[in-house]
């Protein structure tokens, strides 16, 4: 990989990349490379994130045994209904226009195959900042059409009008192959950052709908040495990233 660095390291710095600017808010980040995403974030760009054991403790982005304070679960409510949480959640499916499902495959009356469920999807997505991470981009979770919504996209939220469009706000989409993002005049996917070695081809190759490719596309930003030092040394000196994204 180019400067030394992994592709899951790259995909930590893109997850991170995605709360810079948020300022004093609540990260949520659910899988490992978003998590040490969060923590990275924290200790470099933005120090005023607020991170979670999981459960009720604020914790630093050295690690969850240094505690910085408590947030019992109404609290935790509070943050997010008034719009103070960035989630970056996963998802099983995800359409161009950013309705996620993480319930079932299959029609939801018979379902091939039972997931999570619908859990707080729709209350993220219409009331604060959320994100994806997927760390497998292929044509199986990036389709054409989601067998059942449970994270609102942009054109359901535009078609319940004011009351859901009021707050809802889908900033990125980060996988193993790139970063994209909702910024095309018709709120569809587009590619907004290729990872080092991935090419528009197969990206296009690995979705499941045509993609919005500008005809110049960055490469995603590689860590710095600093970054790097704190992702193996500090934030997961295990190489438990590795797991999550193939080398």
């Amino acid at each position: 990989m180019s400067g030394g660095a992994s592709r899951a390291e790259v995909c930590v710095v893109a997850c991170a990349e995605a709360w810079r600017g948020d300022g004093e808010i609540l990260a949520s980040p659910m899988g490992r490379v978003p998590a040490i995403g969060a923590r990275l974030a924290q200790l470099t760009f933005s120090p005023g994130l607020l991170l979670t054991d999981g459960e009720a403790l604020l914790t630093t982005g050295k690690g969850t045994r240094v505690v910085e304070g408590w947030l019992p679960y109404r609290r935790h409510l509070a943050l997010v209904t008034g719009g103070r949480r960035h989630v970056m959640m996963g998802a099983s499916q995800l359409d161009r226009h950013g309705n996620q499902n993480i319930s079932c495959i299959g029609d939801w009356r018979r379902p091939d195959r039972q997931l999570l469920g619908v859990r707080g999807a729709p209350v993220n997505t219409l009331n604060h900042p959320v994100s994806y991470w997927i760390p497998r981009h292929s044509p199986r979770v990036l389709v054409e059409r989601v067998d059942m919504v449970c994270g609102v996209g942009h054109d359901r939220a535009a078609a319940a009008g004011p009351s859901a469009t009021r707050f809802h706000c889908l900033r990125r989409v980060v996988t193993d192959l790139a970063v994209l993002d909702f910024e095309t005049p018709d709120r569809t996917l587009r590619v907004r950052s290729l990872h080092p070695g991935v090419t528009a081809q197969d990206v296009q190759a690995a979705t499941g709908f045509p993609l919005d490719i500008p005809g110049e596309v960055p490469v995603t930003r590689l860590p710095t040495d600093a970054e790097l030092r704190l992702i193996r040394e500090v934030l997961d000196p295990a190489g438990l990233r590795d797991r999550e994204v193939r080398p």
